[in-house]
């Protein structure tokens, strides 16, 4: 797969490391070169590991977040880039508290989109991922996320758009990163409570409960169960955030290779076709159709859509 190029889009340093790392880390293996680009420092992130509750993380946590992701890119093997913008933070109560001034999500549109156009433009990715119109779940950053990328790409390949922030570039593929199926987390739970009698995940599924599975939307599941060691080291890496006793880890990874050793993608907008898939059939390969000796034209609305 040597010169093919994969450009990750994240809001929070972590998101990287639970939504699709494990898929990264196989392409990387393969020969893929694959960059992720982080919206935003995590500023606003609240510790989530009871361990590193502490004053001198608290008073350092945006150096910290950043020593973190070094490590996660490190452990994933991939490339990384700050975007520069400033975390949103998670507003909470009703109503909802207004967002911070001077906030990725407050952000300008045109300002954030030429800031990842600039850099589609000289990483020159083949596939990007990022987030579906709902963020994955509605974090303002997240929502900012999916409409920044979305408009990248058209934008990136259109000669009349941003012409300072280098040469065109047509991207052939997008999806969505869909990282938490419910009937994963349904069937694990299952072997979880056959092993020793005990819901780890109701908690969790209970949210979703009046919610569509995500799995109604994928195309692709990519195999990649050899990489989910990895994919939990890149995870804890980020210490702040993780806690190595939460949910996430309740599932050895022999029976999550076992149980579901695939990650799950949508593609959301091709320039090299769609493909023909039949009840219960996916891809398994984000980069089935691309040819990497092959530019593709650039030009404005470029692109085909499923929908």
């Amino acid at each position: 797969m040597a010169g093919l190029r994969l450009m990750a889009v994240h809001a929070h340093p972590d998101d990287e490391s639970s939504k699709g790392s494990a898929t990264m880390a196989r392409y990387v293996a393969e020969g893929v070169h694959v960059l992720v680009e982080t919206c935003t420092g995590g500023e606003r992130g609240d510790i989530l590991n009871p361990a590193m509750d502490r004053p001198d993380v608290t008073a350092d946590l945006p150096a910290v977040r950043v020593r973190e992701m070094a490590r996660a890119a490190d452990i994933l093997g991939v490339d990384h880039h700050w975007l520069g913008f400033v975390d949103s933070g998670l507003p909470e109560g009703d109503p909802l508290p207004p967002l911070p001034e001077g906030c990725f999500a407050l952000a300008d549109d045109d300002e954030v989109t030429e800031a990842l156009v600039r850099r589609i433009r000289e990483f020159r990715p083949h596939v990007m991922i990022t987030y579906d119109e709902n963020g994955g779940y509605p974090h303002p950053d997240h929502l900012k996320v999916h409409s920044a990328s979305m408009a990248a790409y058209e934008a990136a390949a259109d000669p009349t758009r941003y012409p300072d922030a280098g040469e065109p570039w047509a991207i052939a593929k997008v999806y969505y990163t869909h990282g938490f199926p419910r009937r994963r987390l349904e069937l694990l739970d299952e072997e979880l409570f056959a092993r020793d009698g005990v819901r780890h995940f109701d908690e969790f599924l209970s949210r979703w409960k009046d919610r569509p599975d995500v799995m109604e939307r994928v195309t692709t599941r990519v195999e990649c169960a050899d990489y989910f060691e990895q994919r939990n080291s890149a995870l804890l890496a980020h210490a702040t955030q993780i806690d190595p006793n939460g949910w996430f880890f309740a599932a050895p990874v022999e029976m999550q290779q076992r149980v579901w050793p695939t990650e799950e993608f949508e593609l959301a907008a091709s320039r090299v076709g769609f493909p023909q898939l039949g009840e219960g059939e996916y891809e398994t390969d984000l980069f089935a159709g691309v040819d990497p000796s092959v530019e593709l034209p650039v030009g404005p609305s470029m692109s085909e859509d499923p929908r």
